[in-house]
C-alpha cells in the first residue's frame, strides 16, 4: 500500500527517515534504525537504516533479528491471560496459591540479608499485579534501595546469568518486597515470574507454550530465545552507550550468548525476534485477539488487557518509583502488559486514547493505535533505551505524516 492510499504523507515520511538518519545513525548515536509503519492492515512505511554491526560494515537488513528485551513482556503477558481464558488461573488470584513459599512475603523496612527487618503487607500479591508492575517485586538494576542491591547480588531477572528461573522464584521468597502489593507501580521481575507461572500452570515449559501456542500459530518464525546457526548470519550486534558519549560494542553478533539456549528462559526480556514477526503479533492484537485464523485471545479480552489498571485509575506519574523503565509522561496509565494511553493532551504529544506500547533496554520501541488503525515498530540496538527522546519524537513524525 502507498502512503497515500493509507492516509499518510510520502514527503512527511521521507522527512522522518532523514531526520532519523542525519540526527542519530550519522552522527553516530545509533548504530542503526529501523522504522515500520503499518495502516489500514497494510505497511505503509519499511525503511532500514544503518549498520547492523560496525565493525565489520554490515548493512542493516528487513530480516535482522533483534534482541527485544522488554518487549518480550506483552508476549508473556498474552500467554498468560491465554490461561485466565480457559480458567485455569484468574486475576484476582493470590500468587502465593501457585508459589506457596511466597506465602508469607513481608515488606522491607530495613536490614541487609541476614538482617533483614520486614512488616505485614497490607494485601496478598494478586496476578494482576504481576501484570501491572503493582506486586513489590524489583530490578537489580533500578539500584535504589537494599532490596535492589540483593536482586544484584544473586542476579536475580539478569537473563545473562546462569541461574534458572526456578532458582530465582526459589530465592525471591528469602527477600522482601519493596512495597505492599498494590501500592505502587515498580518496573520489575514480575513478567519473569508471569512466565514461571505459565510452565507450571500449563504444565509445558514456558519456552514451548509460546513456541506452541504463540509463535507457531502467529508466522512468528524468527521468535526464540536463541538464535539457531542457521540464522546467526542476521542478528545484529548491540551497543552500550559509553561514558565518552560514544557508542561501544556491548554483544558481538559473532559470539553473542544468544546463539545458544540460556539457561534463564526471561518472559521480562529474553526474545529476540525481526520487525516482521512482532508485527506479525502486533496485528493479532490490534485485531482483537487473531490472525489469519488463528485465535489466541477473545476481543474483550484483549480490551481488557488495554485499559488502564493502575489502583484508583492513577498514571504512572503518581504511582512510579522506578528510576528505569520503558515509560514515564503523564497521561499514561498501565494495563495487563502494556503503557497505556489515557489522556493525550496531558502527554504532550500526538496519540489517541487508548493506544498502547512498550519498548526494550536496547531501545526498540512499538505501539499501536486501535482508534487510527496504526501499528509502529521501531528496531535497533543501543543501550539502555533512556538516553535519547527518540520514542517521543518518533510519535510526533509518525502522526504529523497523517493526512
Amino acid at each position: 500500500m502507498s502512503p497515500e492510499a493509507a492516509g499518510l504523507s510520502s514527503s512527511r515520511l521521507q522527512y522522518l527517515d532523514r531526520y532519523v538518519q542525519q540526527r542519530y545513525v550519522d552522527m553516530g548515536r545509533l548504530p542503526c534504525a529501523m522504522t515500520l509503519i503499518e495502516r489500514r492492515g497494510e505497511v505503509a512505511h519499511f525503511s532500514v537504516q544503518g549498520q547492523m554491526d560496525l565493525e565489520r560494515t554490515r548493512p542493516l537488513q528487513q530480516d535482522t533479528i533483534f534482541r527485544i528485551y522488554s518487549m518480550t513482556k506483552p508476549i508473556t503477558s498474552v500467554a498468560l491471560m491465554m490461561l485466565v481464558e480457559e480458567g485455569l488461573i484468574a486475576l484476582d488470584d493470590p500468587v502465593h496459591r501457585y508459589i506457596p513459599q511466597w506465602r508469607n512475603l513481608g515488606v522491607y523496612e530495613a536490614g541487609f540479608m541476614e538482617t533483614f527487618r520486614t512488616r505485614p503487607t497490607k494485601a496478598p500479591m494478586r496476578i494482576v499485579d504481576l501484570l501491572r508492575h503493582t506486586s513489590g517485586l524489583t530490578y537489580g538494576l533500578q539500584q535504589r534501595t537494599n532490596v535492589d542491591a540483593a536482586y544484584r547480588r544473586f542476579g536475580f531477572g539478569d537473563p545473562a546469568g546462569t541461574g534458572t528461573l526456578e532458582a530465582m522464584i526459589e530465592g525471591l521468597a528469602k527477600i522482601p518486597l519493596e512495597a505492599s502489593p498494590g501500592d505502587v507501580w515498580n518496573y520489575s521481575v514480575s513478567t519473569d515470574v508471569l512466565g514461571y507461572l505459565v510452565g507450571k500452570i500449563s504444565g509445558i515449559p514456558f519456552e514451548e507454550f509460546l513456541l506452541q501456542r504463540i509463535f507457531a500459530p502467529l508466522g512468528m518464525v524468527d521468535t526464540d530465545f536463541s538464535v539457531p546457526a542457521s540464522k546467526a548470519s542476521r542478528l545484529a550486534s548491540c551497543y552500550v552507550l559509553a561514558p565518552d558519549g560514544r557508542m561501544k560494542l556491548q554483544d558481538d553478533a559473532q559470539t553473542s550468548r544468544f546463539l545458544q539456549p540460556p539457561a534463564f528462559i526471561s518472559g521480562g526480556g529474553g526474545l529476540v525476534s525481526t520487525a516482521a514477526d512482532y508485527l506479525r503479533f502486533c496485528r493479532m492484537l490490534l485485531n482483537g485477539g487473531s490472525l489469519d485464523g488463528a485465535r489466541l485471545l477473545s476481543p474483550k479480552t484483549i480490551e481488557l488487557m488495554t485499559a488502564n489498571h493502575l489502583p484508583g485509575g492513577k498514571e504512572l506519574p503518581d504511582m512510579s518509583v522506578s528510576l528505569f523503565s520503558e515509560a514515564s509522561y503523564s497521561g499514561v496509565g498501565f494495563g495487563l502488559g502494556f503503557a497505556v494511553t489515557t489522556d493525550p493532551a496531558r502527554t504532550l504529544i500526538p496519540g489517541s486514547q487508548g493506544d498502547f506500547s512498550w519498548g526494550g533496554m536496547a531501545s526498540t520501541y512499538f505501539w499501536i493505535d486501535p482508534r487510527e488503525q496504526l501499528i509502529v515498530i521501531f528496531m535497533t540496538q543501543l543501550i539502555p533505551s533512556t538516553i535519547y527522546n527518540l520514542r517521543r519524537e518518533l510519535r510526533t513524525l509518525v502522526y504529523s505524516a497523517f493526512t
